[in-house]
């Protein structure tokens, strides 16, 4: 059983079991049983872990689901757990449900899940350093300013031209 706590200090125990997976499929109509399959290529199907990891409503979705029971202790409604749940919030939460779901599953099964997450936050890690390495260049500020400047129609340097027009904006051209 895992833990998180949501942008109101609240501290939400996560757990799942055959319960909590019914209790998903009958309010967001997903299976997390399925987070990954092997297809019958030997492949594995990653696409529910992708929706989940893309989709932030679908996420707060199913962990309103997976932790209906507290709400409902606690009088909080699937409106005031999502109004809690941003930033922070969310990846604490994914982390604590990801986890979950795989500790669910037997040994043969956990194991091969447990690699496949492993694989897929090396790669979120890789992606967000390169990400930043790409922001901290020297060159981005002046790459981002000369595509502002053409998607905008501005010329020169965008900063000097907003700064020398406050009154104009771009909808007055």
């Amino acid at each position: 059983m895992r833990t998180f706590t949501d942008n109101n200090g609240r501290i939400w125990t996560v757990v799942v079991n055959v319960a909590a997976i019914k209790r998903v499929r009958a309010i967001c109509g997903i299976d997390i049983n399925s987070i990954v399959e092997i297809g019958e290529d030997g492949k594995p199907n990653t696409d529910l872990l992708q929706r989940l990891e893309g989709d932030p409503v679908l996420l707060v979705d199913t962990l309103y689901a997976v932790c209906k029971p507290e709400c409902d202790t606690k009088n909080v409604t699937d409106e005031d757990f999502g109004a809690a749940m941003a930033g922070d919030a969310i990846a604490s939460a994914t982390d604590a449900l990801l986890e979950e779901i795989i500790d669910f599953f037997p040994e043969a099964k956990r194991l091969a899940l447990r690699r496949i997450l492993n694989a897929t936050r090396r790669f979120a890690e890789m992606a967000a350093k390169r990400l930043k390495e790409t922001m901290d260049s020297e060159d981005f500020e002046i790459r981002l300013a000369s595509e502002l400047a053409r998607l905008t129609g501005l010329s020169g340097n965008a900063q000097e031209s907003a700064e020398s027009s406050p009154t104009h904006s771009p909808s007055e051209s």
